[in-house]
């Protein structure tokens, strides 16, 4: 039996998609049955100083569809800048989970962790197997190219 731990994962989640629920119900097992899964959420700012757009949904619309998920106890709006020691101290994580597509910000938060000697278990969740190549940005392109192709037969 899987000890209860409490499990934080961090993404935008702009279009929740498989390799979302994958990466929650990665982050569900981890936890245990009686453990609890905290989904930092990235601010709007976030996402457009890190991707350099605007958000496909805001994080007020995000939040309440992730907060309705079975694999999430509990959500936050991460801050901005982003800020390690505040949410550190808020979740009080055993395990800090990443995406297998979050190598900077796993990086970032092993030096930091390092530097200050914090001693937090660092978890990398696999791809999942069934959506190889699938991210917001692809769904978003795929929508636009359907749009596109429609239009041929109005």
């Amino acid at each position: 039996m899987v000890r209860a731990r409490t499990v934080l994962t961090t993404g935008a989640f702009e279009i929740v998609h498989p390799g979302h629920v994958f990466l929650l119900r990665h982050a569900r097992r981890l936890a245990g049955r009686r453990g609890k899964v905290v989904v930092v959420l990235a601010s709007d700012a976030t996402i457009r100083q890190r991707k350099g757009r605007e958000p496909v949904m805001s994080e007020r619309e995000r939040l309440e569809v992730l907060s309705s998920l079975k694999y999430v106890d509990r959500v936050i709006v991460g801050y901005t800048p982003i800020n390690f020691e505040k949410v550190l101290r808020r979740v009080r994580p055993d395990v800090v989970l990443f995406g297998y597509d979050q190598t900077a910000i796993e990086q970032e938060f092993r030096r930091f962790c390092e530097e200050r000697g914090i001693g937090v278990r660092i978890a990398r969740a696999p791809r999942a197997p069934y959506t190889p190549n699938l991210s917001t940005t692809l769904i978003l392109n795929r929508a636009q190219r359907n749009q596109l192709a429609g239009e041929q037969f109005k």
